[in-house]
């Protein structure tokens, strides 16, 4: 019955992945497609009205004198032929003084200008060279003399004035003359108003900050107000449009289907109404990026190589590749899907459907990220951030995925596939002898004495202890332990006091093991401050039964959990990796050794050649070179012993700055094998435990840059009106990956260790106060070699406030700055706070401030605690 029932089970389960991949293509298909409805336009007519029209194209720019050439503006020309009748010109210097007499040529009227600034030689010969082209050309019908001049607050409205007098006075035929600005200053400028034959009003809805839904409207009321207030004047509209890739303004979002939504619906009001005017612009002018922000490159109707960017007939799409996006998201969806699945046969359906949704969303946003932040004009500077944003956020995916399968596999298995009970207890006499090793330095005498007495007490026929105590200087620290051992007057209890010992841990453990006794076959360590169960050897040792388990790990537990807030955070904190992590680890026998309550077999542990001195985590380090030669580990869930937690903040970073420093050691030292495979033993899924197991801590470390790079750019945001927010997508990932690790925490909190909210909340704080720490510990562990080995103290005294905040500085001026750039950016563009992009990006600095917060809330909690001594107390150890 089993034969055929395990085949229909497999049946049922890949019918379920193909439904759940066909169900979320649909999905993603249709979801696109909603988003990308076409909608039916006016189309372009044959003959618009005129175009705006500056010639640079890429790479070209009159702030550093690279002109386009003549043959250039020639094929300009024969291009906009073909769809208009007019142009116009801000410039006649250089070869844009040869604009009109090129675009004669092709039959094109020129409403041509002349640039004005609050430099007077330079307009001096500006208007020189516009009276000689405008006296040698016959297809002039107007002139504009300055272009917002009054929106830059370089000329008034009298200093206009004088230059359209004197510039009418040179012309040689009568041709109707004005100035360029934004409508409403047109609406003060009444003297000016008077001095011109046209008005020459710029009508930009974009900058208003409203949908474009109605912008075409808000043209039409602007164009209203000027023509009531003067009645008998003609209104140009010198420039109208609306950009198609910058930041967002108010609610008004800058894209190619918006720029195609709002022309085309231009158009028609144009029409209607009989306006004149000129499309802002042509052609994109990359070259604008550098006065106007990124958004002054994308007003043209085509780009900068010349290609219309939307579609002129028919039925317009906010993204017209959608199609293509779509196979590409599927096919990169299920791709990562299976790469989760491959050992996917204990995963319950909820666990599937759970890591195919993720996949789903995820590369979605993926993917419509590499298709907003294609720039057709970056710079190098532009391109280098692109590539780092890009590579930040398929960083931030990974994370994601890994931390979404650990999810699935504590919560929806069908049952752990490697699962280890404490064995059943062998016969009296049968009991492999037993070398428990306490490494101790520096630590308080009625501490480890408690310990020692703990061990006596074990219900185990063979086993010795080994008390080595390296490097301790004070001898009335390490001097009353080994008295302590005299008076028991048992032989199987043994200290040593050596000094000097290199190496770290590692080396006085490899102490202890050459003084091991020779019929020792299985080494067990504890920390010095465990009290073990008298159970621990009883019911661990059996499992070695199994020639190939060479490490039985029990988990790390406190006995002072209760003690004080502090304590109950970081036991909180701890627990998630004993009782989620260490479990999902062990189905693939990929455990992480630490470095009490672990017994390794004796052989194996010779043959490979003992602990390792070159790390500061020796015991995860062993754990993999067991694993690197081929030989098992088992993971019993249940408490045997139980430590002391750090009494402090600083020795609680210091313990958490060991390991991930180690763990970049260890990274350095196993790169092939665990990256590339080779010639190593360790599985797929070993391999993929450990890599991505400290993932989230070199998460941490690229996350110091990207705080880093956050406050520069902000910085840079206070300083210029002109530096604009990060798109409002490059914000998605990092804040979508802190709230589902969030999530994740509370769920996998109350469902798998039983905590309350209250409690799920403590152990994130706790977690989170350590990233600057993981941060600084990685980017040591990639930039040096070695440091000194920092021990976790035990039963210290309470640091003073005044300690504790000294100790967070750095945490404090990161937080401080991050707040202080999102009030800044917040009260600085409060006039665009309903800009999505800005908002995204206040809140980024926010959360990006909460770990470094989070620090300075631990530090002030762990001094204002009260303490007390207590030698019997309950807490923890480190796991290493």
């Amino acid at each position: 019955m089993a034969d055929v029932a395990n085949p229909i089970r497999s049946f049922n389960s890949l019918f379920h992945i193909i439904f759940v991949v066909f169900s979320l293509s649909a999905i993603t298909l249709g979801g696109w497609g909603l988003l990308n409805r076409p909608e039916k336009l006016p189309a372009v007519p044959d003959d618009i009205g005129g175009f705006a029209y500056s010639p640079y194209r890429n790479g070209q720019s009159p702030l550093d004198g690279t002109y386009p050439t003549v043959a250039q503006i020639e094929e300009d020309m024969a291009l906009l032929a073909r769809h208009t009748r007019r142009i116009r010109t801000y410039s006649v210097a250089g070869v844009l003084g040869e604009i009109p007499a090129i675009a004669a040529r092709h039959g094109l009227q020129v409403t041509v200008g002349a640039w004005l600034s609050d430099d007077l030689a330079a307009n001096r010969a500006e208007l020189d060279r516009l009276v000689e082209v405008v006296n040698r050309s016959d297809n002039i019908e107007r002139i504009i003399i300055g272009n917002e001049t009054l929106l830059r607050q370089e000329l008034t409205g009298e200093e206009l004035i004088a230059y359209i007098a004197e510039t009418r006075a040179r012309i040689d035929r009568p041709i109707p003359m004005s100035t360029a600005d934004s409508w409403d200053f047109w609406l003060e400028e009444e003297a000016l108003a008077a001095a011109v034959d046209f008005l020459g009003a710029h009508f930009l809805p974009y900058w208003l900050g409203r949908p474009v839904e109605y912008a075409v409207d808000d043209v039409e009321a602007s164009h209203g107000r000027l023509q009531s207030l003067y009645p008998g004047k003609p209104i140009l509209i010198a420039e109208v449009g609306w950009p198609s890739r910058g930041r967002e303004v108010g609610e008004a979002n800058a894209s190619e289907a918006n720029e195609g939504k709002f022309l085309r619906r231009f158009f028609q009001l144009a029409e209607r109404n009989g306006y004149d005017y000129f499309v802002m612009e042509a052609f994109d002018q990359p070259w604008k990026m550098a006065q106007e922000g990124a958004v002054g490159a994308y007003w043209g109707v085509f780009d900068a190589d010349r290609n219309a960017k939307f579609a002129f007939k028919g039925p317009l799409q906010p993204i017209p590749e959608w199609r293509t996006l779509v196979a590409i998201t599927i096919a990169l969806s299920i791709f990562t899907l299976l790469m989760f699945l491959v050992d996917a046969r204990h995963m319950r359906r909820r666990a599937v459907s759970f890591l195919a949704t993720v996949a789903f969303v995820t590369t979605s946003t993926l993917v419509y990220m590499a298709y907003q932040i294609l720039d057709p004009y970056a710079s190098l500077g532009t391109i280098v951030l692109g590539v780092m944003l890009s590579i930040s956020a398929i960083g931030v995916a990974t994370v994601l995925f890994v931390e979404a399968h650990e999810w699935a596999e504590a919560m929806w298995v069908k049952g752990r596939k490697r699962s280890f009970a404490p064995a059943l207890a062998v016969e009296a006499g049968s009991c492999p002898k037993v070398s428990i090793h306490v490494p101790c330095y520096n630590e308080p005498p009625e501490m480890v004495i408690d310990t020692i007495n703990a061990l006596a007490r074990l219900r185990y026929d063979h086993f010795e202890v080994l008390i080595i105590d390296n490097n301790t200087r004070d001898e009335a620290v390490w001097r009353p332990v080994e008295e302590y051992c005299a008076r028991l007057g048992d032989p199987r209890f043994r200290f040593f006091h050596v000094a000097p010992l290199s190496g770290f841990k590692g080396g006085a453990l490899n102490f202890a093991l050459r003084h091991t006794a020779p019929d020792a076959g299985i080494i067990a360590v504890i920390d010095s401050d465990y009290q073990v169960s008298p159970d621990w050897l009883r019911d661990l040792v059996p499992h070695f039964h199994n020639p190939r388990i060479a490490i039985v790990q029990a988990p790390q537990d406190y006995r002072d959990g209760d003690e004080t807030l502090f304590k109950r955070m970081c036991y909180a904190e701890y627990k998630g990796f004993f009782h989620i992590g260490m479990v999902t680890r062990n189905d693939r026998n990929a455990i992480i050794q630490h470095g009490t309550m672990t017994m390794v077999r004796r052989d194996v542990l010779e043959d490979l050649g003992g602990w390792g001195e070159d790390t500061i985590t020796e015991d995860a380090e062993l754990g993999l070179r067991v694993f690197h030669n081929g030989y098992e580990a088992a993971y019993i869930e249940r408490s045997y012993g139980r430590g002391l937690i750090p009494d402090n903040f600083i020795d609680y970073r210091k313990q958490r700055f060991r390991w991930a420093y180690g763990a970049v050691q260890i990274m350095r030292k196993y790169a092939r094998p665990l990256f590339l495979g080779g010639e190593t033993r360790l599985t797929r899924g070993q391999r993929y435990h450990f890599v991505a197991g400290w993932l989230p801590w070199i998460a941490d470390g690229i996350n110091l840059f990207f705080t880093l790079g956050a406050l520069l750019w902000s910085g840079a945001m206070l300083l210029s009106i002109r530096v604009d927010p990060p798109m409002a997508i490059y914000a998605i990932p990092p804040l979508a990956l802190f709230f589902f690790k969030v999530l994740k925490l509370y769920y996998l909190y109350r469902r798998r260790v039983g905590a309350d909210p209250v409690t799920s909340m403590q152990a994130a704080m706790a977690g989170l106060a350590l990233s600057f720490v993981i941060s600084k510990a990685m980017l040591y562990g990639i930039f040096t070699r070695k440091v000194p080995f920092l021990r976790t103290p035990k039963m210290q005294d309470r640091e003073s406030l005044w300690f504790a905040l000294l100790l967070v500085s750095e945490e404090a001026i990161l937080a401080l700055l991050l707040l202080g750039a999102a009030v800044g950016i917040a009260l600085t563009r409060h006039d665009n706070l309903a800009a999505s992009d800005l908002q995204l990006w206040i809140l980024a600095l926010c959360i990006q401030s909460l770990p470094y917060l989070a620090a300075i809330v631990m530090s002030i909690i762990s001094s204002a605690r009260p303490f007390a001594h207590r030698s019997g107390a309950t807490p923890a150890s480190h796991p290493g």
